[in-house]
């Protein structure tokens, strides 16, 4: 998968980490995901469809990293993962796939995004709507860590 789709998501994700929760995180390595697991406990999902490709957006976070942006958000503290985290999550989500749509409508690609889900429970499983390499950026904030996963078809 070339980085000019990747970099998109990684950029937005920091963009609303750094404005929306005040958190300065850590980007690791890009990975290739070999499995379909999921990272996290709670997870955000999108699919993009456009006329050149199509694609889809996971944001996995565990609960810890959840409870810490949902105190910093909305100013409450909360201590289970409640519709008010999955809607959070579902939330945050869109916020990153329209901040790198922005990024990609200005390379050319344009898309549609699907209204996002979310998905939670231990060892939930993301089933990308394209097959393509399905890549893992890997973030790191004080709370623990997360990772944005993108899929794009081949």
């Amino acid at each position: 998968m070339r980085a000019d789709f990747i970099n998109p998501f990684l950029h937005a994700m920091l963009n609303v980490l750094r404005t929306m929760c005040q958190m300065q995180p850590q980007v690791g390595k890009p990975l290739l995901k070999e499995d379909d697991f999921a990272r996290g406990v709670v997870t955000g999902f999108v699919d993009m469809m456009g006329e050149s490709t199509t694609g889809s957006l996971a944001i996995s976070f565990p609960a810890a990293v959840a409870f810490d942006i949902a105190e910093r958000m909305l100013g409450e503290k909360i201590t289970e993962v409640d519709d008010t985290i999955r809607d959070l999550v579902g939330e945050i989500t869109n916020m990153v796939c329209g901040g790198a749509k922005k990024i990609l409508a200005e390379k050319g690609y344009d898309f549609y995004l699907s209204q996002p889900v979310t998905f939670v429970g231990d060892n939930h499983t993301i089933m990308h709507s394209v097959y393509g390499p399905r890549i893992l950026l890997p973030f790191h904030v004080d709370s623990g860590d997360f990772v944005v996963e993108v899929c794009f078809r081949d």
